[in-house]
């Protein structure tokens, strides 16, 4: 399996390839734009792997941290001010990988929409017309 970060070509989308863009982007943000031809989509995927990867390094840290502290965490004469800081301190940089794969997710979204409304609209099938005096039987 052969695996390419390569944008795909640049050429008006169907609908249909439009929406798989949209559903790609939503699994895996830039992933749904690259294919689409879209440089953005670099950026996008970047923020996303930087988002994730903050998040579970940070988030196991502020875990461990959580465990070791538990008692002074759920002590009922600790001030509430203070245990707020010092699980803000913990973690602070959890909640930005958070908010970075979080605008990653938004930006490959309003990027997917852009791609939605440049693609074509496939043409109505619309019966054809027929034409007056050729229904037999009809209003006689």
């Amino acid at each position: 399996m052969k695996i390419s970060l390569a944008l795909g070509k640049t050429r008006a989308l169907s609908r249909q390839t439009a929406l798989s863009c949209l559903t790609a982007n939503l699994a895996l943000p830039g992933s749904g734009s690259l294919a689409a031809g879209r440089r953005s989509g670099y950026l996008e995927l970047l923020f996303g792997f930087v988002g994730v990867l903050l998040t579970v390094v940070f988030g196991t840290r502020f875990l461990i941290w959580f465990a070791q502290n538990w008692n002074s965490l759920h002590n009922q004469d600790a001030d509430p001010v203070t245990v707020f800081s010092s699980m803000w301190m913990a973690g602070r940089w959890a909640f930005l990988g958070i908010l970075i794969f979080l605008i990653a997710v938004l930006w490959s979204l309003m990027t997917s929409l852009q791609i939605l409304r440049s693609a074509r609209i496939p043409p109505r099938l619309v019966p054809p017309r027929l034409p007056r005096g050729s229904g037999a039987g009809l209003n006689q």
